[in-house]
């Protein structure tokens, strides 16, 4: 009876723990896709190489995840690793894991590319933006709507200017004012001004969007020394050091593997509190 009491309270523990995980996954995009890019700082190879190999130990956390890994940009670098990179990663929750790892990312070893075998010190950016559904179809209610008709002036004849077949609309919500007179009937010009406010509206969510997107990056910090979130010592020692929760890990090689959910959760729960 033991060994089963042992057993349950390790299942309960470990349902509590998911439990609290998803306690701190309830931002407006948590749930959503994440896109992410990388960006190698001052460095020239080094630095590719190490921007390189943080795109291999996101896609072997987002594996390890069961999330899809969808390269959407890759700039090589002309000797080694890369110049940017951008992936989409696609999975319940993804945004939400990975919002944890925006900023720059510090890493010290023996650079294999110097020939004297000197210790290097290396940066890499990460920045973390959600996916956002990009549809643009626009329902506009009638009950939003104020439609004036008017007289039209200008060319276009005797109809034209003697009946009030121009249309004025605007929207209520918005202010947003669109108006057609070149239609001959008051019914086409209403058609055309509609499709005129709804391409606006289309418009306006694309810049709201846009500003979303701009507010969730922050600020954009320089790539160099008293920025890093984490540091990768390879050499004189190993280990892996947040500077914002202090959590270390002496296991270097796991977490390029991909072993970063305690470095992820660790983050969350100190957001959290």
């Amino acid at each position: 009876m033991q060994g089963e009491l042992d057993k349950c309270l390790q299942q309960m523990e470990q349902a509590l723990d998911q439990l609290e995980l998803k306690a701190l996954l309830g931002g407006e995009h948590d749930r959503n896709n994440a896109i992410l890019t990388i960006h190698p700082g001052a460095g020239g190879t080094e630095s590719q190489d190490w921007a390189a190999m943080l795109l291999r130990m996101y896609s072997r956390w987002a594996e390890n995840q069961g999330y899809r890994v969808k390269v959407l940009d890759y700039q090589a670098g002309e000797e080694a690793g890369l110049k940017d990179a951008t992936i989409l990663v696609q999975g319940l929750h993804s945004y939400g894991y990975l919002k944890a790892e925006k900023g720059v990312h510090r890493l010290v070893r023996i650079s294999p590319f110097d020939s004297s075998g000197r210790r290097h010190t290396s940066f890499s950016s990460v920045e973390v933006i959600p996916e956002l559904e990009d549809d643009f179809s626009v329902e506009i209610n009638p009950d939003d709507l104020r439609i004036d008709t008017y007289r039209a002036s200008g060319a276009g004849g005797q109809h034209v200017n003697k009946t009030d077949s121009a249309v004025r609309i605007t929207h209520l919500p918005t202010d947003l004012v669109v108006q057609c007179q070149s239609e001959r009937s008051q019914h086409a010009n209403k058609e055309a001004a509609l499709k005129i406010l709804g391409a606006r509206l289309r418009e306006k969510q694309r810049e709201e969007q846009k500003a979303k997107l701009e507010s969730i990056k922050g600020e954009q910090t320089e790539i160099a020394w008293g920025n890093q979130i984490r540091s990768y010592v390879f050499c004189p020692y190993t280990m892996v050091k947040d500077h914002r929760t202090n959590l270390e890990m002496s296991n270097v090689d796991s977490v390029m593997d991909g072993n970063l959910q305690p470095f992820i959760e660790s983050y969350l729960k100190l957001r959290q509190s």
